[in-house]
């Protein structure tokens, strides 16, 4: 699973993909929303690139007709000139740098929220093949990198570009002969830019992928840090956390490596160009084809041109890393949901019956498509009646569970709501009314109102209360240091097992779901506290259709009905002291149970 999870998110088939810079203008659809402000930095990058090149013209004006003519009111000219224009370049260069500086930041927070939304949303199947660790990584490394990317090289980019645009035409306007010099060396410059760029943009992808992996590993050890150190495998964790820091070293100082070559190729070519520019000039200077302010200015534009050359060779390996960052977020982007609602979503009633039926339902995990869970089972719940599923580990209980919320569709057949397929809701409105308790319950990383309301975020505070009083939960809330407002710590590490059950019971009980979901649900608490939930999820169950998976099979005596599973099919069917008469599956299952309760005791 993990392996097919990487070539999925980070495999070099995908790597291949894309050989440009087409990635990046995906991005642009999020600087739509802001094109005045991207108008406004525009403008603050051509007036500050101007700026520069007119430097030149100052310089040219300062030797030719203050130095050489020894005009001292020339001179003063030159210099205020040239002031004025350093003022220009200064304001230009902050509205520049702000501009793009809160564009990257918004254009970030705004990819940021859409792969989030998209990600949040997506069935459990497409995380059974993707990694939360490589989700988080792009979420977090990879935006970091298209805000560098959006705040910062995008624009130097620009500039540059605008440098060498101008830089060359005043070459050109200045001296054509030296010009053509330096134009000669552009083909040289571009080859290995073009060549060894490609090859950065696809090390850089291979950097961001073993980053993943080192987050991936980094967030499955912390999330098992108690196993980990139940079976005293601090050591061995510890090894290959480092050997995945050290891959990641080694595809970032490849990266490194290879966009160190381009920029010493780029910059040895163009201040090479440079120095036979001085030397031409200045023998051209020594017999007086031109004078000392045009070589001087020609110099200075050449510098520009080189250095905004030799920065467009190293802005560029940042935007094949950007590249390659933006086509991990848009591939979270471009997955599309199995699980998702109709063009016209079929309207549920006001008031659910919550009837149920699987009818010939198959079902295979996608991570499993070869091994079918559920086999043609056939089961009917009637509305307001208790169903109780029994039988061995695999049989296909949780997978009936993860039907009926549309976690994921049957393979064949189909299930229905009140008579109507579960496929024409809206999934969001239909699971509104189902409440679920899983066997291990989730506890959020915030406080006790906040964990219960989850379930009806509307609800009051007396709301909450009664709910937690029905659960028997109430009385070990208030108990904590605040109460209700405690935080109950990461993952609710600071309650016992039977306490975290007791709030997802609280929950569901918030909830009043029409169809009431329950994986076990009494199966962490201790005698005294199943007694007070039994008594709680009956007040919950009466008169509201329920189906209830149970190992223990004490706590579903009082069900109207009891449906034993094997190996994904309907096989036994009835009340507790009927299907114990009938023998089979069930009563073998009763008889071992109940001989460990009794030996137990």
């Amino acid at each position: 699973m993990e392996g097919a999870a990487r070539e999925k998110a980070g495999g070099t088939a995908e790597r291949e993909r894309s050989r440009d810079l087409s990635q990046l203008r995906r991005l642009a659809t999020y600087l739509r929303p802001h094109l005045g402000r991207a108008i406004v930095a525009g403008v603050a990058l051509v007036l500050a690139a101007a700026a520069v090149l007119s430097l030149g013209v100052g310089l040219r004006h300062l030797v030719d007709g203050g130095f050489v003519a020894g005009r001292a009111q020339a001179l003063d000219h030159a210099l205020l000139a040239v002031l004025v224009v350093i003022l220009v370049l200064a304001v230009a260069t902050f509205t520049r740098a702000y501009m793009v500086a809160w564009l990257g930041e918004r254009v970030v927070a705004d990819i940021r929220r859409d792969v989030y939304g998209h990600v949040i949303a997506m069935p459990p199947g497409w995380f059974e093949v993707t990694r939360t660790g490589e989700v988080l990584s792009r979420i977090t490394t990879d935006t970091a990198v298209v805000q560098t990317v959006i705040g910062s090289s995008v624009t130097q980019a620009l500039r540059n570009i605008l440098l060498v645009a101008g830089g060359v035409a005043l070459l050109i306007f200045t001296n054509p002969k030296l010009s053509g010099l330096v134009l000669l060396v552009v083909p040289l410059v571009v080859v290995p830019i073009v060549v060894i760029g490609r090859k950065v943009r696809l090390l850089s992808r291979a950097s961001q992928d073993r980053v993943a992996d080192v987050g991936a590993r980094a967030e499955e050890t912390i999330n098992a840090v108690r196993t980990v150190q139940a079976f005293a495998q601090e050591e061995r964790e510890r090894q290959r956390f480092t050997d995945a820091s050290e891959a990641a070293f080694e595809a970032a100082a490849e990266r490194a490596r290879a966009r160190g070559t381009m920029a010493a190729i780029v910059i040895t070519l163009v201040f090479a160009a440079i120095v036979a520019v001085l030397w031409i000039g200045g023998r051209d200077v020594l017999a007086g084809r031109i004078t000392g302010g045009e070589l001087s200015a020609f110099v200075f534009y050449a510098t520009i041109v080189a250095s905004a050359v030799g920065g467009l060779s190293d802005i560029f390996g940042d935007l094949q890393r950007a590249a390659g960052a933006s086509e991990r977020l848009f591939e979270l982007l471009d997955a599309q949901p199995a699980i998702r609602a109709p063009a016209e979503p079929a309207p549920l009633p006001a008031v659910s019956r919550a009837r149920v039926a699987l009818e010939n339902v198959t079902f295979a995990y996608p991570s499993r498509p070869d091994h079918p869970i559920l086999d043609g089972l056939d089961l009917e719940v009637e509305a307001g009646e208790t169903v109780a599923l029994v039988g061995p580990s695999g049989a296909g209980k949780t997978s009936v569970f993860a039907l009926l919320m549309r976690f994921y569709d049957p393979t064949s057949g189909r299930l229905t709501f009140d008579g109507t397929p579960i496929d024409r809701f809206d999934p969001k409105a239909y699971r509104a009314r189902i409440g679920l308790v899983p066997q291990e319950p989730v506890i959020f990383s915030a406080d006790g109102w906040t964990n219960i309301r989850y379930g009806r975020p509307q609800a009051t505070d007396a709301e909450v209360r009664e709910a937690a009083r029905a659960a028997a939960a109430l009385d070990f809330l208030e108990a904590l240091p605040q109460g209700l407002d405690s935080f109950l710590g990461e993952k609710g590490v600071r309650l016992s097992g039977g306490q975290r059950q007791r709030v997802a019971i609280a929950r569901a009980i918030l909830r009043d779901p029409a169809l009431l979901l329950l994986d076990e649900a009494t199966s962490a608490l201790d005698a005294e506290s199943e007694r007070a939930v039994q008594q709680a999820l009956e007040r919950l169950m009466r008169g509201r259709t329920s189906i209830v998976i149970a190992h223990r099979l004490a706590t579903v005596l009082r069900a109207d009905r009891i449906v034993v599973l094997e190996a994904g099919r309907v096989v036994q069917s009835g009340r507790h002291a009927d299907l114990v008469a009938q023998g089979g599956l069930y009563a073998r299952l009763a008889r071992l149970q109940f001989r460990d309760d009794v030996l137990a005791a």
